[in-house]
């Protein structure tokens, strides 16, 4: 299969350095020889560019949410590159960088084709607004504003309107939500599998489900978004917001493969490796590892 692999070297959404180092980590741990020895084809399409904004002017382009224009304009060119690769029969391989870009993949895919899953495998739900956040930090929003849910700004970007349908929505890992994401999670009736969801049903019977209300839904493609925070802490020291109890790396791995046998998987992100908070790469090593595992079973 073609492969567009897109970096992202964003720390805007989290506030917190190092994460911006993450897609050049990955290439230099051989992210590209791991997908080309599993019989991909990959054009390597580079950095997004990211503006150079001082600390000091995070709140310059809104009083509450943090460094929102140069995090817009990122994601609106992030957007049109997945649209771009998906358009010419290549999937999107995005890197990040911190998660504040799933809008922008998202965004991209659905531009593509409207009829989009989304399966947001991660720790927290991402589905706060400006008016719910505690932080202010945008990574913790990109999916609420995907659902059209939040400032106008996020909810339109690439194109005006809902980029994804709230019932096309999967979060599987979730264990820390705030009660801004709780009352969306009731209110919508969004899918949500924390990680004892996982302990106490098992990662097989909740693929099979998800994998089961998709196709009652009639929908042909999933956009499939994985931060690396979904994850135990223990395994994975260099990530800027890790949960206790997370999921293991059998179940994560369960998960993914899984997905791709669907055959229903077109793009996907891989975020939130932080090379500074690393301890000698075992994050980066393992990142490798899963993306390794994923892509071998993308055919």
């Amino acid at each position: 299969m073609n492969i567009s692999l897109i970096g992202v070297p964003i720390f805007f959404g989290s506030d917190k350095k190092g994460v911006e180092f993450g897609p050049d980590k990955l290439r230099e741990k051989g992210i590209i020889d791991i997908l080309t020895r599993n019989n991909h084809t990959v054009y390597d399409c580079g950095n997004l560019y990211v503006e150079n904004i001082n600390e000091e002017q995070k709140f310059n382009f809104h009083p509450t949410m943090k460094y929102l224009k140069p995090i817009l304009d990122v994601n609106k060119n992030l957007a049109h590159q997945v649209y771009s690769a998906l358009t010419s029969d290549s999937f999107p391989l995005v890197i990040g960088g911190d998660h504040s870009l799933g809008l922008g993949s998202i965004s991209g895919a659905s531009k593509y084709n409207s009829d989009t899953a989304v399966i947001w495998i991660d720790a927290h739900g991402d589905i706060n607004t400006h008016e719910t956040s505690m932080t202010g930090n945008i990574h913790g929003m990109p999916l609420a504003a995907a659902m059209g849910i939040g400032f106008n700004e996020l909810t339109d970007l690439y194109y005006k309107g809902t980029k994804v349908d709230s019932k096309n929505v999967f979060i599987i890992g979730a264990r820390d939500l705030d009660e801004g994401e709780k009352a969306l999670i009731k209110s919508k009736n969004l899918n949500v599998y924390s990680t004892e969801d996982v302990k106490n049903i098992g990662m097989e019977r909740i693929s099979e489900e998800v994998h089961s209300k998709i196709k009652e839904n009639g929908i042909k493609r999933i956009h499939l978004s994985f931060d690396i925070d979904c994850l135990d802490p223990s395994l994975v020291p260099g990530t800027g917001t890790p949960v206790k109890n997370g999921m293991s790396l059998d179940h994560a791995k369960y998960l993914l493969k899984y997905l791709m046998e669907t055959k229903l998987v077109k793009s996907m992100d891989f975020v939130e490796l932080n090379p500074v908070l690393d301890k000698n790469d075992s994050t980066a090593d393992m990142c490798i590892d899963l993306l390794d595992w994923t892509f071998k079973h993308l055919k």
